[in-house]
């Protein structure tokens, strides 16, 4: 694992600056600053501690459960309830950053765009 602090840490520790939306002791909530659909957001737990989800559900499911509940809460206020919620797991499924956050995507999404059921 690198020693240098992930991009996320930075904005955690205001070293960047991002549009943050949401914050408590323990997430923060930002805007995507490339978005892939109309609504992009970002939660991110403040530790670095789990580079994925799976390590997150195994290690703090709590703090899992507060990253779903802040993504709801942001879904509500920016998209009507109604978005997609993922995690990407390794390079190959376009991980780029090694510190665990959620994608939460909505707007008005066209058929295709980001995959179906």
């Amino acid at each position: 694992m690198s020693s240098e602090p992930t991009i996320f840490e930075r904005i955690v520790a205001r070293e960047i600056p991002a549009e943050i939306l949401f914050e408590d002791d323990a997430v923060i909530a930002i805007r995507d600053i490339a978005p892939k659909a109309p609504v992009h957001l970002l939660v991110i737990p403040k530790t670095a501690a789990y580079a994925n989800v799976t390590e997150l559900a195994a290690g703090d499911p709590s703090l899992l459960a507060r990253l779903v509940a802040v993504a709801q809460q942001l879904a509500d206020a920016h998209c009507g309830g109604q978005y997609r919620l993922v995690f990407n797991t390794g390079p190959a499924a376009g991980q780029t950053v090694f510190h665990v956050h959620a994608h939460v995507m909505g707007g008005d999404l066209a058929e295709g765009s980001l995959g179906s059921e």
